[in-house]
């Protein structure tokens, strides 16, 4: 014991040589909870979690109870996550906290961690401000990628994020989240310059610049730009990336290259090789199902169908429909492509639709559907087959349907579809009816409710305007510093009770001010453009191409060279020739034909008639020349 109390007396022991005097110190005195503590606490700094473990295994409950943030970290180093968050929980230790708060986030309880880091952030010391920095934005990116962006209270980039490479990061995988490509590539060239620049050592510098540029990677080839991804693949040594996790994310990004092989079966057999990946480095739930697609894509591209058709299968079986799930739905997608093989167009259709009758809540085969038939230029068949999905769903009882019925997403495909087909009063019913669905929910849809509420704002009759004034007074309610909400909350008063916004009017910006760089005389010079109304129009691709190079031929006139107004047409032009008053036959055999037609009259019969009308007489008749002779029958 004393030997080892010396040696922690030392300026900076080493870890091995205390682990060897907290040995001496146990074969001793196996009960000695300060040797055990210690070795603990010695293991920890060598990076030997998985033996810290068995330590508190083998000395049981007291030594987790006295090291009870020791064993919480060394939990969560293993992998042990949900076990360390509930020994966190229980203390109050800062260390402990930032313990909770790294275990929820890898659990993805980012709710959970944001409130744990604003706590902290809010009780901060000044030489952990920067770490809780780092790990507020991380969380604050992950909210927006699991689409919890309302939990998110700073939402755009601000200067304190351009300071460290590891900020600039975060900020930049925000702006991704927010489809900001453009910003998140800029942020990611400054957070690798400031790392380039930084005080870490070659090495360092080269594991924290290797996912930055695996994020690179993956906006090149986001905003379609190749050539750039090619060229940033050949400074990208992947082999080197210390994390099997990140490893698979940038083969991942390289096979979205031209870069990447071309061959299926090679691509199939470099994913396989990331198949078990270590219980510490996991996969975000986000990346996995994007690695899944991927993986399925592939499949389809190496034409294994039946395959693809029933791993898919058994995944929507596992899940009820219809839902919202974006992992979900993309697989629904796949098993249509699996059972179409791949096909587009009506060939495709005839595969997929028969689905439809078995999943008929199935909201990613609705998706596929509508999309083949906009290909297609089928509109009307897409309104139609979406319009039967939404009457299932409304007939529904169930609120998890209700929920789908008026989700943002499914809302918006039948908005564009409307708008297409130039149906503006159900694009406005849509949008109201699920605005005021969502109204009265605890968690409703901010984007939704806007739209719906400034379409309503063209409304000229008075409920219209009053219920566009409540949807943006829960949106002002929700956040006080929306202008949006604010500016339409007054549109919506301003015309039917002004006194119950006068306070918000005077908080917008003056129009003046709005004004100030118009110029009205060049404006009215300029003249003001018509607009033309193209939805109404019926939607045909190829018949508007041809309109659009061929010029409009002119009509022939159907009236006559010497038509003359004045002149009164004759009442029998719609007889035929032969039927009218003024026909007269050519010839001696056209006169008598005429004369033995009659129109009306009483025909006079001819004697030759009369002749072959009258009974045969007993004998021979005589008459004029030989009838001609037949061939009786023998």
């Amino acid at each position: 014991m004393s030997n080892l109390a010396s040696l922690l007396k030392s300026p900076s022991p080493d870890a091995e040589d205390v682990i060897k005097a907290c040995n001496a110190t146990l074969r001793q005195s196996k009960t000695d909870s300060f040797a055990q503590h210690v070795k603990v606490v010695a293991l920890l700094n060598l990076d030997r979690f998985e033996d810290t473990i068995r330590l508190f295994e083998e000395f049981g409950e007291s030594l987790k109870k006295q090291a009870q943030l020791e064993y919480a970290y060394a939990l969560y180093k293993i992998g042990s996550l949900e076990e360390a968050k509930q020994v966190a929980r229980g203390l109050r230790e800062t260390g402990a906290k930032h313990v909770e708060a790294q275990a929820s986030y890898r659990l993805e309880d980012f709710a959970n961690a944001a409130q744990i880091y604003k706590r902290l952030w809010d009780s901060k010391d000044a030489d952990e401000e920067n770490d809780l920095r780092i790990n507020g934005g991380a969380t604050d990116a992950q909210l927006q990628l699991a689409r919890q962006g309302d939990l998110v209270t700073k939402k755009k980039v601000s200067r304190e994020d351009l300071e460290a490479f590891e900020t600039a990061y975060n900020a930049a995988c925000g702006c991704f989240a927010r489809g900001e490509l453009g910003q998140g590539e800029v942020l990611l060239k400054r957070a690798k310059g400031l790392c380039q620049s930084s005080e870490l050592s070659e090495e360092e510098k080269r594991d924290e610049i290797l996912p930055i540029t695996v994020q690179q990677l993956f906006v090149l080839t986001s905003l379609g730009k190749y050539e750039q991804a090619d060229s940033l693949l050949k400074e990208l040594s992947i082999q080197y990336i210390p994390d099997l996790s990140t490893r698979m994310v940038a083969q991942m990004n390289k096979l979205n290259t031209s870069a990447g092989p071309t061959n299926p079966f090679l691509s199939q057999r470099i994913i396989s090789s990331y198949s078990n990946l270590p219980k510490n480095d996991q996969l975000f739930f986000f990346q996995q199902s994007l690695v899944r697609q991927n993986q399925l894509a592939i499949d389809l591209l190496a034409s294994k169908f039946n395959g693809v058709a029933s791993s898919t299968a058994a995944i929507i079986a596992k899940h009820p429909s219809p839902t919202t799930s974006a992992s979900i739905n993309s697989v629904s997608a796949l098993n249509a492509a699996a059972h179409s093989q791949s096909q587009l167009g009506k060939v495709g259709l005839k595969s997929i639709l028969p689905l439809l009758e078995k999943r008929p809540k199935d909201v990613g085969l609705l998706a596929t559907i509508i999309q083949l038939y906009v290909l297609t230029n089928n509109f009307g068949a897409a309104v139609t087959v979406l319009e039967a999905f939404i009457k299932r769903l409304e007939e529904s009882k169930s609120d998890t349907d209700q929920d789908v019925r008026h989700a943002p997403g499914l809302v918006a495909i039948a908005v564009s579809l409307y708008s297409k087909a130039g149906r503006k009063s159900h694009v406005q019913s849509n949008l109201v009816k699920a605005a005021s669905y969502w109204r009265h929910k605890s968690k409703c849809p901010p984007e939704l409710l806007r739209v719906a509420g400034l379409s309503l704002l063209s409304s000229e009759e008075e409920s219209g305007l009053e219920e566009a004034g409540q949807i943006f007074d829960t949106l002002h309610q929700q956040d006080t510093t929306d202008r949006i909400a604010a500016a339409g909350l007054v549109a919506a008063y301003a015309q039917i009770d002004l006194s119950k916004v006068r306070a918000e009017t005077d908080k917008l910006t003056a129009v003046n001010r709005l004004t100030a760089g118009i110029d009205v005389d060049a404006l009215e010079a300029g003249g003001v453009p018509q607009s033309v109304d193209t939805t109404s129009a019926i939607i045909n691709r190829k018949r508007a191409a041809a309109s659009a190079t061929k010029p409009a031929k002119k009509r022939k006139s159907k009236l006559p060279k010497d038509y003359n107004p004045d002149k009164k047409p004759d009442p029998e032009r719609w007889l035929p020739l032969r039927d009218r008053s003024t026909y007269r036959p050519k010839g001696r055999k056209g006169k008598q034909k005429q004369a033995a037609l009659t129109q009306g009259g009483i025909e006079k019969e001819t004697p030759a008639e009369t002749a072959k009308l009258a009974p045969p007489s007993g004998g021979g008749g005589g008459g004029g020349g030989k009838p001609k002779k037949k061939k009786g029958k023998k």
